[in-house]
C-alpha cells in the first residue's frame, strides 16, 4: 500500500526541522511526504532546501506545497496537499509533531477499508519542547519529566486493536494525528475552506466521513507522537466554525461545496 504523509505548517521552521528529522528516522518510511504550508516566510523554505538531498538520498519524493498568508486556512492548504498526494492511503499530521520510529509503521499496519483512524498525541510541556528544539532532539521517553499524556506515548501495539472507540466519533477529533484513504476524502471533497481561523475544520471533515459511511477507529499505543508546546492560537473564529459543523451534522451532509475539487485541474 502505498502512503502519503502530508504535514501542515505555518511558520515553524525550527520544529518543521524537527519532525522531518523524525520521519527520516521511520523503520518503515512513507512512501511521499508533502508539507502543506499555510503561508510561511523564507526561513521555512530554507529548511526545505536544506532537508531536500536527505530525502532525496532516501528516495523518498518531498513537496513543498504552499498558499499566500491569508490568515488561518487550514483547510484550503490540506486539500491542495490532497490534490497532489499519490498515496493510497493519507496519514494527517502537523509540523510541530514529532514522531515516533514506529509511526508510519503501526498507522499503515491498523488501516482499514471503510474505516478512517484517529490517533492521539503525547505533549511535551513548554521547558522540554525549548530543549528539544535546542538540542536537535527527536527521541524521547513516556516517563520522562516534561512529557505529558504519557499514556499516549507507551508503544504497546498489541493492545491497540483492543481500545474501544468512543460513541461519539467526533470526540477528541484531531488533525494532528489521522489517517484515512484517498479515496474516501475525494468522496466528502476533501476539507471545507469555508472555515477560516482556528478550530472545528477538522471535525466537520470527519463528521462529512461518517455521514458518507466511514467508520472511525482509534489508535492508542500505536501512532506514537509528541507535540511541542506552543501558545493556544487565537480562537475567534470559533464560534462562527461551530455554527458551519452544526449546520453539516443537521442536514447529515457529506459534501464539501467549496472543497479540493477545485485544485485537480492543477495538478
Amino acid at each position: 500500500m502505498r502512503h502519503s504523509l502530508v504535514l501542515t505548517t505555518y511558520n515553524r521552521p525550527d520544529a518543521l526541522a524537527l519532525v522531518l528529522a523524525s520521519v527520516l528516522q521511520q523503520t518503515v518510511p512513507p512512501g511521499e511526504v508533502l508539507v502543506a504550508d499555510d503561508g510561511s516566510g523564507e526561513p521555512t523554505a530554507a529548511v526545505m532546501r536544506t532537508v531536500g538531498p536527505r530525502f532525496a538520498g532516501r528516495a523518498i519524493p518531498l513537496h513543498h506545497v504552499w498558499q499566500p498568508d491569508e490568515g488561518f486556512r487550514a483547510a484550503a492548504i490540506r486539500n491542495r496537499a490532497l490534490a497532489r498526494a499519490c498515496g493510497e492511503y493519507v496519514l494527517l499530521i502537523d509540523g510541530d509533531c514529532i514522531l515516533h520510529p514506529d509511526f508510519v509503521r503501526s498507522h499503515v499496519a491498523f488501516a482499514r477499508p471503510g474505516q478512517f483512524v484517529q490517533g492521539t498525541r503525547a505533549l511535551l510541556k513548554e521547558s522540554r519542547a525549548a530543549r528539544a528544539l535546542a538540542a536537535g532532539e527527536t527521541r524521547f521517553g513516556a516517563f520522562e519529566r516534561g512529557v505529558g499524556n504519557r499514556m499516549n506515548a507507551l508503544p504497546l501495539g498489541w493492545l491497540s486493536p483492543f481500545v474501544p472507540t468512543p460513541d461519539d466519533p467526533l470526540k477528541g477529533v484531531r488533525s494532528c494525528n489521522m489517517g484515512f484513504w484517498l479515496t474516501d476524502a475525494k468522496r466528502v471533497n476533501g476539507f471545507n475552506e469555508r472555515f477560516v481561523g482556528w478550530g472545528r475544520e477538522d471535525s466537520e471533515f470527519v463528521a462529512r466521513l461518517v455521514n458518507a459511511g466511514v467508520r472511525r477507529r482509534k489508535l492508542k499505543f500505536g501512532g506514537i507522537m509528541y507535540h511541542l508546546w506552543h501558545p493556544e492560537r487565537p480562537r475567534d473564529a470559533l464560534e462562527a466554525n461551530d455554527e458551519l459543523l452544526a449546520a453539516v451534522r443537521r442536514a447529515d451532509a457529506t459534501w464539501a461545496e467549496d472543497g479540493m475539487d477545485k485544485y485537480s485541474s492543477t495538478v
